[in-house]
């Protein structure tokens, strides 16, 4: 490997919002240049959340739609692997292997889990569910990983990935580097209620996708100082959602601050902050939108990338497991036995 290597993707739910861009979409397509790039469509681990029949025919669609914002943010497909998780039969044996590494204990501190549980509504914990993080180690290392750019509620899963590695180096000899984890220079994106990260779920988010006439809808709605009532009134900056947005995505910063001067001092209204925000957003997703709408209109262009990255992540794969297991002596087994057995079969020949 000339170069190394980044493992990073996201869980085929439908389109991304500006949470995933800030939070680690911007560092891969920056990133993709300098390091070789493996994007993994999580559909496996959609199945501990959404195992339903109805739920899994919905992944390919999703799986479209995310990878059409994946193109149209600049992943470049030539540069970069986008596979889908469940057509690499590796990953299976892998996390077999890997969850005899890790106590029922540990896995139960990480607390992104339980958060999860909650959020589809499960009052119970699923074994697969509490396996989650073990599954995410396999996707980390089976390309053998050096560098994992994740969102802030993901940073404990890439610890244990690292303990993970650690321990099966320490076991049976070195396989796997110990990856970096890359925290996005946003690392949680507030939702546009101002109550919790962005999240289509909680339906408080800002699709990449979003038409410029629905993004002014929800601009209008975002939540901002709920004790300025009029806007002779001083408000808060500081926390204040339609702020946090303009220093992200708003590239004219003279005009931000002197908003934010306005604000404290009662000088402007929520609608004229709002608006320029609005007019920062579309002009910031426009080329994204003509990018998406692009690529849209190959019919298959989406399915040939993703087939053409799983047939090369398959490859990878079959050789990273092929070392994990002969450097656990697993290969051994099965080679002593089928040498055997074909002597046996010789002297049978014979009589």
């Amino acid at each position: 490997m000339d170069k190394k290597r980044i493992l990073t993707g996201d869980r085929p739910t439908g389109k991304l919002h500006l949470g995933h861009y800030v939070g680690s979409l911007s560092s891969r397509v920056r990133l993709q240049d300098e390091y070789d790039c493996f994007f993994i469509i999580a559909d496996l681990h959609t199945l501990t959340t959404k195992p339903a029949k109805e739920d899994i025919e919905r992944i390919s669609d999703n799986a479209r739609e995310m990878v059409l914002d994946y193109l149209a943010c600049g992943i470049d497909p030539s540069k970069s692997t986008i596979y889908l998780q469940s057509a690499v039969s590796e990953i299976y044996e892998l996390n077999l292997i890997f969850e005899m590494m890790v106590t029922v204990p540990r896995l139960q501190r990480i607390p992104s889990l339980k958060d999860m549980a909650k959020g589809a509504n499960l009052t119970e914990m699923p074994l697969g569910l509490l396996g989650y993080p073990v599954l995410q180690a396999g996707d980390i290392l089976m390309p053998r990983a050096n560098l994992v750019p994740v969102g802030k509620d993901n940073e404990s899963h890439v610890e244990l990935t690292r303990e993970i590695a650690r321990r099966f180096n320490y076991l049976y000899g070195d396989v796997f580097p110990i990856p970096d984890v890359l925290i996005g220079e946003v690392p949680t994106l507030v939702g546009i209620d101002g109550n919790a990260k962005m999240s289509k779920s909680l339906n408080n988010s800002i699709l990449i996708s979003e038409s410029e006439k629905d993004l002014i809808k929800k601009v209008n709605s975002m939540y901002t100082d709920p004790n300025r009532i009029r806007a002779d009134i001083p408000g808060k900056v500081e926390g204040n959602p339609v702020f946090i947005y303009h220093d992200i995505f708003n590239p004219n910063k003279a005009e931000v601050e002197d908003l934010k001067q306005r604000y404290e001092t009662g000088n402007v209204g929520d609608v004229e902050v709002k608006q320029k925000l609005a007019t920062a957003l579309n002009n910031f997703l426009e080329p994204i939108r003509e990018k998406r709408n692009e690529f849209e209109s190959q019919n298959g262009l989406v399915d040939e990338i993703i087939y053409e990255g799983t047939l090369k992540m398959r490859e990878e794969a079959r050789q990273t497991v092929l070392a994990a297991k002969k450097a656990m002596g697993l290969t051994g087994i099965w080679n002593k036995i089928s040498r055997k057995a074909e002597k046996y079969r010789k002297t049978q020949d014979k009589k």
